[in-house]
């Protein structure tokens, strides 16, 4: 094996924060795969107890994939919440797409405002928008979930804003998840499930790590298989007599499950890759990426008999909608990176990456097909229970032109990293079958159709309508970026930084973002560091075009409601204006204490103000105001909901991570405590139209979210020991409480709770591991909805709905097995 001679700076987080060679050679070495005066580093700095990068300016988490396994967790998202108690990955259930792509956030933020990188590269976002009653509504973030696991060798986290150095997204911090390079081979399997007897959990992983003399190349196949789980209860209805959408009891009046309240049945297919060929001994060809299919089912809510949304001469017992759905994922990055004079280095690089989400419809029904009139003084008497309902795709296409090295300023050097960056982003909606979306087959609402009761008979297949071919989109938006940072020993032991960063964006307009670090080392054992910045979000395409509109029945009369694009003339006509840029401005102050015994602690206070938030306002009505009214009336509205620009927040929160080595019993023992503080207020709510009043255009259900929703504590404290070809690990895993008010009005609020999760493992060889857990050991589930939850809580929502961090599985175990070649 080579001994690398040459400090070579990709520009990810490393390059981008100017770390110097000297600090950066800190990481750890499983970079092997380079010719003999190259090593590749991706990575922000020295690691302390496999947790933190205490040698930077701002405050970095460094999870190993070998943390990411022993969670016990099969998707990525889950691990990094099992281990970075800043991130959240909310539970979502009957929440449409969001079932399959859950949203995932950074310091009590929304899931669009941290930015996602890979091998330190922008990722691309998802299409899929969330517009349920779910963390992160009208948001649209990054599918965690589409990197597998075993591709993974670590994930990097900068709690800290950094828009100044990687552009938009960036305001609560960044994810970079570095793939695995070296030459070291894996195959891997996973057996699990519930203590409930579902949620089958199988995992088969292959990774194949190879270097040759020029060149190295890693690649990756995974397969996951998770059922699905349901802790809906009987549908008692008590209050309302069994009735909700139809009768929901069954034939003898008794209370029966109606619905599925879970995860959902999800297969997931994965094909990676991370590779490097050396043209010369100073000049690198990398190309990394992956695709991922996953193909998910899910329920929307039950139809009971007696209603007429239920065709009972097709479903004389009621149906339950399915949601069928699949995530496609591409992602492939190109570059060449190279040596240049006076040991300056330079990369330029082209990603393309893009996120298809498909929805489908099966066991259901489009009720004005089956009761239209056919012509002949009967029905067509037939409908459909299947339907493509639409596909979103989001494209992202970036080229970065970047270079990094020094300065010699005589008593010291100036660390210098620039760049320029193009970006065009894409959107598209394709429209579904017109079965999925259609009143009757013609679509002509001047036809009455009723049903058997004589009731109006409604539009679209039930569930999920789908898209119509007038929300059908194919849009696209170009940025442009350039971007300077610097970082300079002021002393041997105050070291200052600074980032400026330009963007010009097609719709949102132009920005400036900054940002100023300082470090001070006060001794070898204590350091102060700081930083001020400004930054800012671009609206995604996909709030920009994403519309849905769907005909529903109101007060008799067939109406169109749902979401309208910005960019649309109906808009403009409500007095909502084209979106704009969030701006914030952060400030963080924190310390790093050292002791002899290896104990070490950091602690970062923050604060997060952001401007002019983009949200998804609440539905609308005529009772707004009469001149709102008068504007549905002239577009055949019944209500609609708008991405505007209409919320100011602060965001407070202090991160504290404690890390202890030492012996117990002969073995090693890595003590980790990791704790997150964080509140986030609503200061301002601005309509932005004369025609909607503040207080209705986004309500206090949305403030409660945004405010209370995510839990305001989060800590993970966590025991790893090791004694010859024995492991073991316990961690204790606190949520703190979260609020929420949707779908009854009535605010609940859900206690905190500890969950456990251990592991123990050996090795019958070197290359051999077997291992046994248990995640959420005791079976905690949330605290129960109860009265302030009616009717929704008798229907089966037995722990809620909107607001669940952990989830309403309970407890889970599984065993697996690795084998190194």
């Amino acid at each position: 094996m080579f001994k690398p001679k040459r400090h070579y700076l990709a520009l990810s987080l490393a390059a981008a924060l100017s770390i110097p060679a000297a600090v950066a050679q800190q990481a750890d070495d499983q970079q092997q795969a380079a010719p003999e005066d190259m090593e590749r580093i991706l990575t922000l700095g020295s690691r302390v107890n496999g947790r933190t990068a205490t040698e930077s300016a701002s405050p970095i988490d460094i999870i190993s994939s070998e943390q990411l396994v022993s969670t016990g967790a099969t998707e990525l998202g889950k691990a990094i919440q099992m281990t970075a108690p800043s991130f959240n990955f909310s539970t979502t259930t009957i929440s449409d797409g969001s079932d399959i792509i859950r949203p995932a956030t950074l310091r009590g933020l929304g899931p669009d405002q941290v930015l996602v990188l890979v091998n330190g590269k922008r990722y691309h976002q998802q299409a899929l928008v969330n517009v349920q009653e779910t963390i992160g509504k009208g948001s649209a973030g990054y599918d965690i979930n589409s990197i597998p696991i075993s591709a993974v060798e670590r994930v990097e986290i900068l709690r800290d804003g950094a828009a100044a150095q990687y552009g938009s997204d960036a305001i609560a911090g960044v994810i970079n998840v570095t793939l695995k390079s070296g030459d070291t081979s894996s195959l891997s399997a996973e057996v699990g499930q519930t203590y409930e007897g579902d949620g089958e959990n199988v995992k088969v992983g292959l990774n194949i790590g190879t270097t040759f003399s020029n060149g190295y190349f890693n690649g990756t196949l995974e397969y996951r298989d998770r059922g699905m789980t349901n802790r809906a209860a009987p549908a008692t209805l008590e209050a309302t007599g069994g009735q909700l959408i139809g009768n929901w009891w069954d034939e003898n009046g008794d209370p029966v499950v109606r619905l599925h309240i879970g995860d959902a049945d999800s297969k997931n297919y994965y094909a990676w890759f991370n590779s490097g060929f050396y043209l010369t001994n100073t000049t690198e060809l990398y190309a990394f990426g992956g695709i991922s299919q996953r193909d998910g089912g899910s329920a929307g809510f039950f139809r009971g008999t007696g209603h007429p949304r239920t065709i009972e001469e097709i479903y004389p017992d009621g149906f339950l909608p399915q949601l069928d759905t699949e995530a496609d994922d591409t992602s492939l990055a190109v570059g060449v990176r190279g040596d240049l004079p006076n040991a300056w280095m330079w990369d330029a690089s082209v990603v393309y990456g893009k996120n298809e989400f498909t929805f489908g419809s099966s066991n259901s029904a489009n009720v004005s097909w089956y009761y239209e009139p056919d012509g002949n003084g009967g029905i067509y008497a037939e409908t459909p229970t299947s339907a493509f309902d639409g596909r979103l795709t989001a494209e992202q296409t970036t080229f970065n032109l970047d270079f990094n090295g020094t300065v010699d300023m005589g008593t010291d050097l100036l660390y210098l990293a620039m760049g320029l960056e193009m970006r065009r982003d894409g959107y598209q909606i394709e429209a579904g079958d017109p079965v999925s979306w259609s009143y009757g087959r013609t679509n002509d609402p001047s036809i009455v159709i009723e049903t058997d009761s004589g009731d109006p008979a409604e539009a679209g297949i039930q569930g999920f309508p789908g898209f119509s071919p007038g929300q059908a989109v194919d849009a696209d938006r170009d940025s442009y970026g350039a971007y300077v940072d610097a970082e300079y020993y002021v002393t041997p032991d105050f070291r200052l930084a600074g980032a400026l960063r330009y963007e010009d964006y097609d719709i949102a307009g132009d920005n400036i973002s900054g940002k100023l670090s300082a470090r001070y080392d006060v001794s070898d054992d204590f350091s102060i560091r700081g930083t001020l910045a400004t930054g800012f979000r671009a609206p995604g395409v996909q709030q920009i075009y994403y519309s849905q509109v769907l005909t529903n029945i109101v007060n008799g009369t067939l109406v169109q409601t749902g979401t309208v694009a910005n960019d649309s003339e109906v808009a403009r006509q409500f007095g909502i204006n084209q979106l704009e840029e969030e701006t914030s401005q952060s400030a963080s102050i924190g310390f790093i204490k050292r002791f002899d015994s290896g104990f070490d602690i950091t602690l970062d206070a923050y604060q997060i103000t952001i401007d002019d938030r983009i949200v998804l306002s609440e539905p609308l009505t005529p009772d707004v105001g009469q001149e709102f009214a008068d504007v549905l009336e002239a577009n055949n509205l019944g209500a609609v909901q708008f991405f505007t620009n209409s919320v100011d927040t602060k965001t407070t929160g202090v991160d504290i991570i404690l890390s202890y080595p030492t012996q117990l019993a002969g073995g090693s023992l890595n003590l980790t405590g990791a704790f997150s503080f964080v509140n986030t207020d609503v200061e301002n709510i601005n309509s932005v139209s004369s025609l909607i009043p503040a207080e209705r255009i986004y309500n206090d259900t949305q403030v409660l979210r945004l405010e209370e929703g995510q839990p305001g504590e989060k800590a993970t404290i966590s025991a790893d020991w090791d004694k010859d070809a024995w492991h073991a690990n316990v961690a204790f895993n606190y949520f703190g409480e979260v609020k929420g008010k949707a779908f009854t009005g009535i605010e609940h609020t859900w206690s905190s709770k500890w969950v456990t999760d251990v592991s123990v493992g050996y090795d019958f060889t070197d290359d051999f591991t077997v291992s046994v857990g248990a995640n959420n050991l005791f079976d905690t589930y949330p605290d129960e909805w109860g009265d302030d939850g009616i009717p929704f809580s008798q229907a089966g929502f037995k722990y809620g709905w909107e607001t669940l961090p952990f989830g309403i599985n309970g407890g889970y175990y599984y065993a697996k097995a690795i084998y190194r070649f």
